[in-house]
């Protein structure tokens, strides 16, 4: 039998595709036949009904632990963002002394003084610091006696530290919601407990457009 999907003779697509994440939520469904599956323990006898109602009090509680961990995993994502704005508004200042600094990006400065809004939607709040560190740093490069200095040299390494970080928390997100989105469809007892409570898949991480435009430039 010849191989379904051949890398040396099946079709290429010459122009690539891109791929993006779609925005959407799904909702879990089950149908008559998971409700005939309950009904046909309880009449097989009261302890099969009595053991499967135990599976889905513990694939309930399962749920809201994983529901926390995602909490959590995002909120790490938030601290590294905010440490990130902390370097943001250290240095800016040194900066501005120095050289004259883009007023954009003292905005953006001024914008953070408060810290990241835990409300606020975390891809827009990447955004806006990676455009701020992308025309803070390039002008740090044009004065050598500016990246001599300490403070400013330190930053520079933090923000570069910081911003792997951040992509480990993301993929670390990413993993939990990944596990949530296959465990809602795991039949039978999770996916009845989660389309009883009305859970719907979650949207991992995505980068912005102009993030993925920048990715496809000439860095050197």
């Amino acid at each position: 039998m010849a191989n379904e999907l051949d890398e040396m003779t099946g079709f290429v697509n010459q122009n690539g595709r891109d791929i993006n994440v779609i925005e959407k939520q799904l909702p879990v469904k089950i149908g008559f036949g998971s409700v005939l599956f309950e009904i046909m323990l309880w009449v097989l006898g009261i302890l099969p009904g009595l053991i499967f109602l135990f599976m889905k009090v513990n694939a309930a509680n399962y749920f809201r632990q994983l529901q926390q961990k995602i909490q959590a995993d995002a909120s790490q994502i938030d601290n590294y963002l905010e440490q990130r704005v902390q370097i943001l508004q250290n240095v800016a200042p040194l900066l501005e002394k120095a050289i004259d600094l883009d007023k954009d990006v003292m905005k953006s400065v001024a914008a953070f003084r408060g810290g990241v809004d835990p409300d606020a939607d975390r891809n827009e709040v990447s955004r806006q610091l990676d455009g701020a560190f992308a025309r803070l740093f390039p002008q740090v490069e044009a004065y050598p006696e500016l990246k001599a200095h300490a403070a400013i040299a330190d930053a520079m390494q933090q923000n570069s530290y910081l911003q792997k970080e951040i992509t480990a928390a993301r993929t670390l997100y990413n993993d939990t919601v990944n596990q949530w989105n296959t465990d809602i469809y795991a039949w039978p007892t999770k996916m009845i407990v989660a389309a009883r409570a009305g859970y719907t898949t979650r949207i991992p991480f995505t980068a912005s457009a102009e993030v993925k435009a920048q990715a496809r430039g000439v860095f050197f």
